[in-house]
């Protein structure tokens, strides 16, 4: 193995890793928050459920085969949870009123870190995907050198 190839697959499995972690960071943060969640707000512990089931699943697809799909859905996922955020602390969601200007809460501050080290990673791992592909599609013929 050349040391480009070393230096790719270093990256690659960096890229994943902390996408992995992160993903399953959220789900735990969100996990910890639901519990008590669901006697006060229901429908605010089920959209938890299903942010959790989601980023285990889109954890568990970066670990087997991460297309640019599975990236985009990976920033989507989080990004979601963040416009999710920002407008319970702004807005407030029905029902709770008292999250509104509640930006110190630590699990709030906490799954904010982490989704937007996802975010910045997806945003890295679809940027770098379509060069990546262009190139091996290149050596296989499958590109015009001109393109």
């Amino acid at each position: 193995m050349n040391a480009q190839s070393f230096e790719a697959v270093a990256r690659d499995v960096l890229t994943r890793a902390l996408a992995m972690v992160g993903l399953l960071g959220i789900a735990l943060i969100h996990t910890l928050d639901a519990i008590p969640t669901f006697s006060e707000l229901p429908y605010k512990a089920w959209l938890y459920v299903v942010l959790i089931t989601g980023a285990i699943a889109v954890a568990a697809m970066i670990v087997r085969r991460p297309t640019r799909w599975v990236w985009t859905a990976a920033g989507a996922l989080v990004g979601g949870a963040i416009v999710g955020f920002v407008y319970s602390r702004t807005v407030g969601l029905p029902g709770a009123p008292d999250d509104i200007g509640n930006w110190t809460e630590p699990l709030g501050v906490a799954s904010l870190f982490v989704e937007s080290i996802v975010l910045g990673v997806a945003g890295y791992a679809v940027a770098a995907i379509a060069p990546a592909r262009t190139a091996i599609d290149r050596t296989r013929g499958l590109v015009s050198h001109a393109a």
